[in-house]
């Protein structure tokens, strides 16, 4: 295909010898050897393979059972081969998948290919042998046990060595889309595999993992000896030209120094086009070109690199090429995109395709140079920032600004380069990000104050003031973090000057985007789902709570989860008698206080609600002071009307129980070490200009708005009333649970009891008081009385209610809050 048609060429076109070459003068090396980057990558997706097959057949038998059963059934109609010995069957299947390959690949003289896949044979052999005696000495006989078949052992012959050494062989051996007798070897070898499990002489398991295993050892040797490259090369490239109107007398590929036949670096000759084979081609007429070929091989770190990118980022649509023609003429349209929106770029004439290689000819017009990162000027970032603006205005996005796509015409016009990782009809986000990676690359040639005042000449200050929740690390490209000039306080300054353009209420709403999924943000989200699991997995006991369960009185089970909700009715009024009338919503109150029920599976009890209740309301327009002294009065709320609650019922009580609580002298102690601790710092004198100048003001800001927050009589009074909804809600459900085995209690003086075990054992810091809640309930109430049986009995029916049962329901509040914005 062609950008656009060319008379003067077309009609030169002429017949070719078949070689290609017509009589032009070639300079291009011979086709090479190349090492595949994808092999590495299908080595480590086998290792992943047995990994997961592995753990299947360990730990859920009874699926790889289930499914070895069904293939066995399904074959019944074979049984009358039964009577073939496996080891005939194998041998009869190697040595005509072995003979077959080796006579093509001779024939085809491939000397370094047939080494290699014999290589590859014996090390598929090799490492099954390995591989066994390996989980053979591993002390956990389930997966050994899994792997085992009528016809190995444990030991050198758990795993069938025939499926490793050929998967292995044919690998090496490979691709096998271009050899016929690898596609018929693997068809061979799946076959006799089918017909084995069939057979009931292997297992699923150990026939899956001898394969990974051998094409993993394949993928290896492949990779070291490297296969042909099957790209156009000298004629061939010629061929393809003239297909498209061109005439060339001669081809001269550049050689990068030191490494002849190597692929050049990215260069502005193509475009930055990563991983290409650079020719410079002149046609009868005397016009120049430059020619790109870009190999399939060589195609595959940049798809990974893609496929990074998809994964890494989020709410970011991000391009997958997945082959060479793809990416060339994406590339083409970014040409002619920019072209056609009035922006320099190089002109090109157009794209073919031969073979495994996609071929892009660009005119040798006006030529790019790289910039001179040590002396652009203001004017060259205004002119640079004038020329992503107007991309971006007619929806293109190029996705990786970084120094080596900084470049000046021959007039010295400086402009955006490499646009082949781009992107058209992009979205604000993209665009976003196209602006923050050129922000960040200037501040850090030429300093911060002097991007942002080129800056302002080109967009407006609204526009920059809301690029500043995308200035994070994970939207710069490494190469800008590499330069020598790079701080890393820079983007934090970039931040604060962009938020400073507007006015600091609405600077103090603007958080981070999330960008990434690897950031801090997820990586805490992650670690809280796997000590969730974790806690779920080790310390719930299924037989002792289903047996506590079965044995309650149904109606009073179910009154103490209806009591759950209300507890969580009380936290939602607590929270929101602090809350202004327009920023608060009950179902948005009360879905948060229900997520927190998912948090405190993985912390301390209080200390998820109170993150899940500090992120409600930053998320409802509170800045983060104003946040922290509302969260603050929550909890003084809580801690002071419980503390004044237990003391209140321990005196109508009569109960003593509050003696011993603290040891003597011991809160004396604590606060004397505390203040000699605040005496010995302040004695410092950087440490003491820090408090002074940083943190006392803080310290001034916040405790005036929670005075202010507590000085309101009528929202503390609904807070307190929230809070003693919260707390006799969840004392009258341990109540209600000692009434659903029967034992009825004085109310005042289980509200008490209940009161103080549950705080002391909530100390316990394990999620939720997990352990600690369970022995301080059964204890205290066993040593007043109820039978020790009964008081576990109750109290594991009440973490049910009140802990197991939220978790799930906080998981799925969480979901309806994210969607909502809210959290």
């Amino acid at each position: 295909m062609s950008a656009h048609d060319d008379p003067a060429v077309a009609e030169n076109a002429a017949a070719c010898p078949p070689d290609g070459s017509g009589g032009v003068r070639i300079d291009d090396v011979p086709p090479h050897r190349t090492h595949d980057f994808g092999d590495l990558l299908h080595a480590a997706a086998s290792v992943l393979l047995a990994a997961v097959i592995m753990f299947f057949a360990t730990y859920l038998r009874g699926i790889t059972m289930g499914v070895e059963s069904d293939v066995q059934h399904a074959g019944h109609a074979l049984s009358w081969l039964a009577d073939l010995p496996a080891s005939m069957l194998t041998q009869l299947a190697t040595v005509a998948v072995v003979v077959s390959v080796i006579v093509h690949l001779l024939v085809g003289r491939q000397w370094a290919q047939t080494v290699a896949a014999i290589v590859a044979m014996f090390g598929g052999y090799a490492a099954a042998w390995g591989l066994s005696l390996a989980i053979s000495a591993v002390p956990l006989p389930a997966l050994a046990t899994a792997l085992l078949s009528p016809v190995t052992a444990f030991g050198s012959t758990l795993l069938p060595d025939f499926y490793a050494g050929i998967a292995a062989f044919l690998t090496a051996a490979g691709p096998r889309r271009i050899r016929a007798t690898v596609k018929w070897g693997w068809t061979i070898l799946c076959a006799v595999a089918l017909l084995l499990v069939v057979l009931s002489w292997h297992s699923v398991a150990g026939v899956l993992v001898s394969l990974a295993t051998g094409r993993f050892i394949g993928m290896l040797v492949r990779f070291a000896a490297g296969t042909e490259n099957q790209g156009a090369w000298g004629g061939q490239v010629v061929e393809a030209l003239r297909g498209i109107g061109l005439d060339p007398v001669s081809l001269e590929r550049r050689h990068e120094v030191g490494e002849p036949g190597g692929s050049l670096g990215a260069t502005l000759d193509d475009d930055l086009v990563e991983g290409s084979r650079i020719y410079d081609m002149t046609d009868r007429h005397g016009r120049s070109y430059v020619v790109s070929v870009l190999d399939s091989q060589v195609r595959a770190a940049g798809y990974l690199r893609q496929l990074w990118h998809w994964v890494r980022f989020t709410g970011m649509p991000t391009r997958r090429d997945r082959s060479t023609r793809e990416v060339t003429q994406h590339h083409l349209g970014m040409m002619l995109g920019l072209r056609n929106a009035g922006l320099p770029t190089p002109e090109a004439y157009g794209i073919a395709d031969t073979g495994e290689s996609s071929i892009l000819v660009l005119r040798g017009a006006e030529a790019m140079t790289p910039c001179n990162l040590n002396t652009l000027t203001d004017d060259d970032a205004a002119g640079l920032m004038r020329y992503l603006s107007v991309a971006n205005r007619h929806g293109y996005t190029h996705r990786r600004i970084a120094p080596a796509t900084l470049a000046r015409l021959e007039s010295g016009t400086p402009i955006l380069a490499g646009w082949q990782n781009g992107d058209d009809a992009s979205t604000p986000a993209n665009v976003a990000l196209d602006q923050v990676q050129l922000l960040a690359l200037l501040a850090a040639l030429i300093g911060v104050d002097r991007t942002l005042a080129a800056a302002r000449a080109t967009w407006s200050d609204g526009e920059l003031a809301s690029l500043a929740p995308f200035v994070q690390k994970a939207a710069v490209p490494a190469a800008t973090r590499a330069l020598a000039q790079w701080d890393k306080t820079l983007l934090a300054q970039l931040r604060d000057r962009l938020k400073a353009l507007v006015d600091e209420a609405v600077a103090e709403t603007m958080e981070p985007v999330t960008i990434s999924r690897f950031s801090l943000r997820s990586f805490v989200g992650l670690a809280l789902l796997v000590v969730a699991v974790a806690v779920v997995f080790t310390q719930l006991k299924p037989d002792e709570v289903i047996a506590a369960v079965r044995n309650a009185n149904p109606v009073m089970a179910l009154i103490c989860v209806a009591l759950g909700f209300v507890a969580w009715v009380g936290s939602a009024i607590e929270l929101g008698a602090f809350m202004d009338r327009g920023k608060r919503t009950p179902m948005g109150l009360f879905m948060s206080q229900a997520a927190a029920g998912f948090t405190v599976v993985s912390m301390p009890a209080g200390v998820g609600p109170a993150f899940v209740n500090l992120q409600y309301l930053r998320r409802s327009g509170y800045r983060n002071t104003k946040a922290t002294a509302i969260m603050s009065a929550v909890l003084a709320v809580y801690y002071g009307g419980t503390v004044a609650l237990i003391l209140l019922l321990g005196l109508f009580t009569g109960h003593n129980a509050l003696t011993g609580m603290i040891p003597a002298n011991t809160l004396i102690v604590v606060i004397g070490v505390l203040a000699m601790a605040a005496a010995v710092a302040m004695m410092v004198p950087p440490l003491r200009h820090l408090v002074i100048e940083r943190l006392l003001p803080l310290v001034g800001a916040y405790v005036r708005q929670l005075a202010d927050v507590l000085s309101q009589p009528r929202q503390l009074a609904v807070s307190v009333a929230g809070m003693l909804v919260l707390n006799l809600a969840t004392a009258l459900g341990f109540w209600v649970a000692l009434l659903a085995f029967g034992q009825r209690t004085s109310l005042l003086e289980t509200v008490f009891l209940f009161m103080l075990a549950y705080a002391l054992g909530s100390a316990v810091p394990t999620p939720g008081g997990l352990g600690g809640v369970e022995a301080a309930l059964t204890f205290a109430f066993a040593g007043v009385g109820v039978p020790s049986a009964v008081a576990l009995s109750a109290t594991l029916v009440f973490r049910v209610a009140f802990y197991w049962l939220r978790i799930p329901l906080g998981a799925l509040a969480m979901r309806w809050l994210d969607r909502h914005n809210l959290v």
